[in-house]
């Protein structure tokens, strides 16, 4: 399908580009299909009059006529490999979305291989009580401040790249991002939790990590940093703001 496109796109440019502009030594101009150099006479086919022609030789400004057909030329080359270049985006986007499990969760690229993301189990901590999070549930928090972490110093997986990417199909439709983590002696840090009073509205402080955010297909993102990041520990993760529900995919960027 591609390829018929290309080559009709090339037949359109070609046929838009085919007449060219005959000059004279006066100024002046025809519109012709094709031209041919005789001995001492010009050949020409009129685009205006659909019929051959010819003039003496010496009235042709060939050096303007030769710069516009090269021109042209470039052009036509200029365009077709544009679209050679989008159509063959195009194919190695369908080729990547087609790697991608359909299998909601976060993947990373690994060679020709998807490697699914492990979803971690993020803990509540307040009032000195560790509890686990339940997603999607109402949180058996009071008011006050709570810290959402998840167990250990470092994530099990880890990648080798300052800018990974990562393919996302998430659960809900919720806001989604990457978080850098804070290490404790025991844990990762996601989240630390404001909860109002008599609403117990949250307000979620975290470390976010600028990124791209990219939709392939439905259901289906590209997100990767906009910039290199450093070492340390991260999660991808999806949320409600102010609702309390977490889902978190943790991962360690390692030093190379």
């Amino acid at each position: 399908m591609l390829r018929a496109l290309s080559i009709l796109l090339i037949l359109a440019i070609s046929a838009t580009a085919a007449n060219v502009r005959l000059y004279l030594k006066d100024g002046s101009y025809h519109l012709v299909r094709e031209y041919q150099k005789l001995a001492d006479r010009v050949r020409y086919y009129s685009v205006e009059r659909a019929d051959w022609e010819e003039i003496p030789l010496d009235m042709v400004d060939f050096k303007k006529t030769e710069e516009e057909v090269a021109a042209k030329d470039e052009k036509i080359k200029q365009q077709t490999k544009a679209y050679d270049d989008e159509a063959k985006a195009i194919r190695e986007e369908r080729a990547e979305i087609a790697r991608v499990p359909m299998e909601n969760g976060v993947y990373f690229k690994e060679g020709n291989a998807m490697k699914l993301l492990k979803q971690a189990e993020p803990k509540t901590v307040s009032n000195k009580r560790r509890t686990v999070l339940k997603v999607l549930s109402p949180l058996p928090v009071l008011s006050g401040k709570a810290i959402i972490e998840l167990d250990g110093p470092n994530a099990q997986f880890a990648v080798h790249e300052d800018r990974p990417e990562f393919y996302f199909r998430p659960n809900y439709e919720e806001r989604f991002a990457i978080l850098r983590l804070t290490p404790t002696k025991t844990a990762r840090v996601v989240q630390k939790w404001d909860i109002v009073p008599i609403t117990h509205e949250i307000i979620e402080h975290s470390d976010e990590v600028e990124i791209f955010r990219r939709q392939l297909a439905d259901g289906l993102y590209k997100i990767w940093p906009t910039k290199s990041i450093e070492p340390g520990e991260y999660a991808v993760v999806e949320f409600t703001a102010g609702k309390g529900n977490i889902q978190v995919w943790d991962f360690s960027v390692a030093r190379r």
